[in-house]
């Protein structure tokens, strides 16, 4: 049991790095829009650039803060490493802490992470509680996400997305800025359905997907999902935005008898938590 002072820097430790991770705590009001050619400099909401795109250009925009409390961006902001909004992370915070606080055994772990933000927050959670044994798995292409290969996924063009392409090693820098690059991060650089196969003998006590795709999400749930502990989190991000993504969600839990309900974070992310009688 920790004491309330203990609890109180805890609380205000965690609170500053999920500001920071959305920059909610941007002074000037404004802030600088990437974006990929001229004709993406307009007032209107962001698009993809065209394939030939190569050109990368910004503008000044007032910051949206609602939208860094929701998470509902328009653009992909210049600073900060995250695009959950505040909300969605502090949903992440309570699942951590709660299987911390009830030894839930296993790791974290992250399928598609941009800048990394969710899996920062899940490390200082660590960080926070004096915990050393657990780790948190940062898995991602680090090269965007894959061209469709799926009838499933046949509407994306989010691999054309450059902005979504963020490197291993910015990843591994964001997590510097926070102190907080160590032995308990590890890196699995690659596209899920070859590099999460490797990973099927470790136990889970959460498990956050965002691949938007189908076969992003159905490659998640199949190597991830086994081997999560009974009272460990499923975390998909994408399930309430992309209709393939919840149709590998509907698909994978019908497979496998999963009958727990799925129950809304916001607008797009939703969970289950793991009672472990399912088939």
């Amino acid at each position: 049991m920790i004491s309330a002072e203990e609890s109180r820097l805890r609380r205000l430790y965690l609170d500053a790095v999920k500001r920071s991770l959305v920059g909610f705590n941007c002074r000037s009001g404004t802030e600088l829009v990437a974006a990929q050619t001229p004709d993406l400099l307009g007032d209107g909401p962001w698009e993809p650039p065209p394939a030939r795109a190569r050109l990368v250009l910004a503008k000044e925009a007032r910051v949206d803060r609602e939208a860094r409390l929701t998470g509902e961006h328009l653009r992909v902001p210049a600073d900060g490493q995250s695009m959950l909004g505040l909300h969605r992370l502090e949903h992440l915070e309570r699942c951590a802490l709660t299987v911390l606080e009830e030894e839930v055994p296993g790791d974290f772990s992250e399928a598609g992470v941009w800048r990394g933000g969710a899996t920062i927050l899940l490390r200082a959670v660590l960080e926070a509680c004096g915990e050393r044994e657990r780790r948190v798995w940062v898995a991602d292409s680090f090269q965007g996400l894959p061209a469709p290969s799926r009838d499933e996924d046949a509407w994306s063009d989010l691999h054309l997305y450059e902005q979504l392409a963020v490197s291993e090693g910015e990843v591994r820098a964001n997590f510097e800025l926070y102190g907080l690059l160590d032995d308990q991060v590890r890196f699995l650089v690659g596209w899920f359905g070859q590099t999460l196969p490797g990973l099927l003998g470790e136990r889970w006590s959460l498990v956050r997907l965002d691949g938007d795709l189908y076969e992003s999400t159905w490659d998640g749930l199949v190597n991830l999902y086994p081997q999560l502990s009974p009272g460990g989190f499923l975390i998909v991000d994408d399930y309430g935005t992309y209709e393939a993504c919840a149709e590998a969600v509907h698909d994978y839990r019908r497979e496998h008898g999963i009958a727990q309900p799925i129950v809304k974070i916001d607008h797009t992310a939703a969970y289950w938590r793991n009672s472990g009688i399912d088939g």
